[in-house]
């Protein structure tokens, strides 16, 4: 086999695959609205991967600072108690940064 047509074949391999994984959720649209899993997914993940996001942060934030993990911890409470009041979540996200940014400036 020649470099070239090589080349083609893994270009072409490349396209299809990238085409069948774009048209997957157009295929299997109708599925996945129905699906009590993907409902359960749906309601579950996003917190999730926000909690997982948060403590990678604020642990990598906390081993840095030699004041200790307390700025986080309070911008963190900041966040919980704004969201469990208001239930806004970009006001209770910029609040915490805000905090957050205050206190690193101390």
């Amino acid at each position: 086999m020649s470099n070239t047509s090589y080349v083609l074949i893994a270009i072409g391999a490349m396209a299809a695959i990238t085409l069948a994984l774009r048209a997957l959720p157009f295929i299997g649209g109708h599925w996945l609205r129905r699906h009590p899993l993907v409902h359960k997914l749906g309601d579950t993940l996003p917190l999730s991967i926000m909690v997982l996001l948060l403590v990678d942060t604020v642990t990598a934030h906390a081993r840095t600072n030699p004041l200790g993990p307390w700025q986080e911890l309070l911008a963190i409470a900041l966040v919980v108690l704004m969201q469990w009041r208001t239930r806004q979540t970009l006001l209770s996200i910029v609040a915490g940064t805000a905090a957050y940014v205050a206190l690193r400036a101390l």
